[in-house]
């Protein structure tokens, strides 16, 4: 399912485009929380101000549909955005999806995970934010649920090791009041990816914990996504000029 918020214009010009795919956990019964519903909502609010459409995502969850159905949400939902984004004045070439929480393993998977991807579902940039990238046999029950609980497919089945072969722009980030587990991969992802082959990635750390909502709101404080955000924004348009 997916939502499209933008403004009215009359500039000829199209607009960037913020997707977000935002979850807090792989399983349960809903397919959009209500809380996590209103995170996107804030967000999609920001993209609209700064100039943007914004893009929110609902994918399925686990044990209805385990992996890698979110993954495949995220490459469908991509897919329809450069398809008719169009329509509602934003860009096909600038559209940097942003992944919160179990949202970010499902965007990392996306881009690590080709054979998952759909026609015409490549991205501008991502931004991961305080994400699971890497599975272990310590998996929670919501994460068993979805990824299954043979402990030996897990590596297959991770964000590792074709995340760290994409050329696609990337905005990392994390809370320092984020759980260890989570904080010690960002870090790791970090490492590996400033050392492989594609390219070092901007980094951002955030100083509490925080949801979208907080990190995009009109009073959002300072050290949150929403300049970061921008400036890969930024980067990406000027590349498209000639």
């Amino acid at each position: 399912m997916l939502d499209v918020a933008t403004v009215d214009s009359k500039e000829a010009s199209r607009r960037p485009v913020l997707l977000f795919v935002a979850g807090e956990s792989f399983a349960g019964e809903s397919d959009a929380p209500e809380t996590t519903a209103s995170l996107q909502d804030e967000a999609m609010c920001f993209a609209a101000r700064n100039g943007m459409v914004g893009v929110k995502v609902a994918y399925r969850l686990a044990p209805a549909s385990p992996w890698p159905a979110g993954t495949q949400d995220v490459a469908a939902a991509t897919s329809w955005v450069r398809q008719n984004i169009d329509l509602f004045g934003g860009n096909p070439e600038e559209i940097v999806v942003i992944g919160y929480s179990a949202g970010a393993f499902h965007v990392a998977s996306f881009l690590a995970h080709p054979e998952f991807q759909t026609r015409d579902s490549n991205v501008a940039g991502a931004v991961l934010v305080s994400g699971l990238y890497r599975l272990s046999a310590d998996a929670s029950a919501a994460e068993k649920s979805y990824f299954g609980a043979d402990a030996s497919k897990y590596e297959h089945r991770s964000a590792f090791p074709g995340i760290l072969t994409i050329d696609t722009p990337l905005l990392l980030a994390w809370s320092m009041l984020d759980p260890p587990r989570l904080v010690a991969q960002g870090e790791k992802l970090h490492e590996l990816l400033c050392k492989s082959t594609a390219h070092c990635p901007h980094i951002t750390v955030l100083k509490e914990r925080v949801s979208l909502a907080s990190v995009f709101a009109r009073d959002a404080p300072s050290g949150g996504l929403a300049e970061p955000t921008l400036e890969l924004v930024r980067e990406i348009e000027a590349r498209g000029l000639p």
